[in-house]
Formats: C-alpha cells, structure tokens, sequence
C-alpha cells in the first residue's frame, strides 16, 4: 500500500526527507492555478493529478465546468524514488515496517487515560460516537446471519482484527485523535500492549508486559482464521470450493432439516396465570344480549342514533338540540319534518351534512330523525 503524506511531496533527497519528518512541521497543501480560456492546471507538486477550479462569486458547481473539454484533465505525474520511500512507510503482519522500541501496558494504560479514555471510554468501552475498542465474542461475529433476532455482532480489537499490525500502524498515522502522528515509538508500543492486554491478547500463553519489535511478531490474534482465506493463484477456483465446501467457514447453520414427521411442536404454558381480571377472560365470541328494559337501544334508527349521531345530540353541550329537550326539537320543528330532514342530510351551520356518517343513506337519516324528534316530545 502506497500512502500520501503532502509535507513529502516537495522533498527532493531522502536526507532532507529524514530531517524535516522529525521537524513534524506540515507544508501548506499546494494550490492550482487557473489558466486562460477555462483550463486549469496544478501546480508541479499535484501528484495526483487533483486540480481545484477557479470559484466564481465565492462559490463553484458542476454547470459551471464544461465536461465535455479534455483540454483540462490532469493526470498527475509519476512519483519520484525519493518520494516512493517516504510514503512506504506500510507495518505488515510479518513484522516489516515496524520501528525499533518497546513499551509496557503500564506505561499504555497511562498513555490512553490521557489521550483517548475521552472518546473511546474508560479501559476502550466505547464512547458515545465513536468505537469500542474491548470486549465482545468472536461467537457474536456470526450474529443476524444465523440468527437475526440476536444483537450486532462486537467487532472489537479482540473479536474481530485479524493482524496486531493494522493496530500499531493506525495508532502511528492516525492517532491520538488530537495530535496525530505525535507518538515515539516506544508510546506506539505501549499503547498497543495496553490494547491488546485490554482485550486479553497473550503472547506464547502469557500475559503482555512489554511489547517490542521481536515479541511483537508472536502475536497471534483470536480471529486470525476468521476471514477469507488467500485463494489466489492458478488454484484459486479449487480453493474457494473447497473453502465454502464447510459451512463453518461463513457462518451457516450446519445439519440437516427436518421436512416430515419432525414431532410436537413443545407447548409453552404459563407457570403463573393471572386470573383476577374483570370482566373474566373467556372465549365466547357471540356480542352480549342486549336488555331492553335497561334502556338498551331496540330499533334501527336508536343503534343507528347511539352510533353516529349520540356525541352531538345526547347533550346540549354541542350547540345542537339534545335527545329529550322538548322545547329544542318544537322550536326546530316549526320549520317542519322537510326542512329538518333536509338540514340533517344537507347540514347546517356547525353541522356537516348527515353529521359526518356520510356512511348513512337519505332515508337512514329521515328515520333518525324521527327517532330523535318522537322522543322528545
């Protein structure tokens, strides 16, 4: 892997190289010029061939570029030796990369308290936003694919990271958080070690105390095995079958399933049924017999009355003439039985035509109607 670093890209000879990096001082990104007629051009440090176009009243956007011109692609260039050098600065798993040093989980736990307890949590448990570091199962990994009604799996540096090198490199390029690529080497060692403590990682079977470049090369971490293997090659197509051929390697449900005669699904009863309850639980579903002598609602009109029309014309809270207010309904009935039944369909004032139970047909309104005024009277 090939990593950028800009404060390289204008060094021209590995000595100068070695001085500034120790320096940690970072030169200015470079800047694009802008070239006549709508081309544009970076500078000679552009490697990338990346270019920034010329703004136009504080802002640029996509109409504003004429994709359709190939006058202004860049391409880049091709990197020096001096400058591949310095930015293959990869750690690898066999232990290429890694610097000259040591450091104690002691001298680590110090280390994280100060720099990433945080975000990360007290001992890596994890920070709101931002990642938890301990912790977790390699059993829970396989979570949601064989059992999807389970929590996500924890992939922590414990459970899920196969190479104990992508944790010193990311902790050398990208970390603390604040400061980056502030750490001596002997800091990235003690770190690590407390990480890898933290998460149970042991060397040769026994705990971590100090971490340094020879040991380092021991460790083998618990999820090693646990990613796609390296198929590469002219038995790449062999090896994948081969590799899929257990169904360990991905996680799925070994045995066979049952299709016929596969047994009583077990009942689960309740060991403390609550039976105090009112009314009582039952499995009756006929509706309860209405009584008529408790006033209970006997014709068409009255069920349709309770149902649709009751919440505005049982009280007179609503502005409308209540059930049972005579003098209400003969002052609404001097205009007649025509014009109330044609107020009741069409609605009047706050009124909305049939109420609202736009549902009812004409001549279910009329009976309503009657219903209301004959037992107002």
């Amino acid at each position: 892997m090939i990593k950028l670093n800009n404060k390289l890209i204008a060094l021209g000879a590995s000595m100068v190289a070695s001085a500034l990096l120790t320096t940690s001082a970072f030169a200015a990104p470079s800047k694009t010029e802008a070239a006549p007629a709508g081309i544009y051009k970076a500078t000679k440090n552009a490697l990338d061939g990346g270019v920034t176009y010329k703004r136009e009243k504080g802002s640029y956007t996509a109409y504003r570029v004429n994709e359709q011109s190939t006058k202004g692609v860049n391409f880049g260039r091709a990197p020096t030796a001096n400058e591949l050098k310095a930015w293959d600065a990869d750690i690898m798993p066999d232990g290429t990369g890694l610097p000259e040093g040591s450091g104690t989980v002691e001298e680590g736990e110090a280390l994280y308290d100060k720099d990433c307890a945080v975000c990360h949590g007290e001992f890596g448990a994890g920070g709101k936003g931002y990642p938890t570091l301990t912790g977790g199962s390699i059993e829970s990994l396989k979570n949601q694919r064989t059992c999807p009604g389970k929590d996500a799996p924890n992939r922590t540096i414990g459970s899920y990271w196969p190479q104990a090198s992508t944790l010193i490199w990311y902790i050398r390029d990208a970390m603390p958080y604040a400061h980056p690529k502030s750490y001596t080497p002997n800091q990235m060692y003690a770190m690590t070690a407390y990480l890898l403590a933290e998460n149970g990682v042991k060397i040769d079977g026994e705990d971590i105390e100090e971490l340094n470049k020879d040991n380092f090369k021991k460790i083998v971490m618990p999820n090693r095995d646990g990613f796609y293997p390296n198929v590469d090659g002219p038995k790449g197509v062999e090896n994948i079958r081969a590799f899929y051929k257990d169904p360990k390697n991905f996680g799925a449900v070994t045995g066979t399933r049952c299709m016929t005669n596969c047994g009583k699904e077990p009942v689960a009863r309740i060991a403390n049924e609550i039976t105090a309850v009112v009314p009582p639980y039952t499995t009756v579903r006929d509706l309860p017999k209405e009584d008529a002598s408790k006033g209970a609602a006997s014709s068409p009109a009255a069920k349709a009355y309770e149902k649709s029309c009751a919440v505005c014309h049982k009280t007179d809270a609503m502005g409308a003439p209540a059930v049972g207010a005579k003098a209400a309904w003969a002052k609404a009935m001097e205009k007649g039985m025509d014009k109330v039944n044609h107020n009741a369909i069409n609605g009047i004032g706050g009124m909305p035509p049939k109420g609202g139970a736009t549902n009812l047909g004409d001549d279910e309104v009329k009976d309503i109607v009657k219903y209301m005024v004959e037992s107002s009277k």
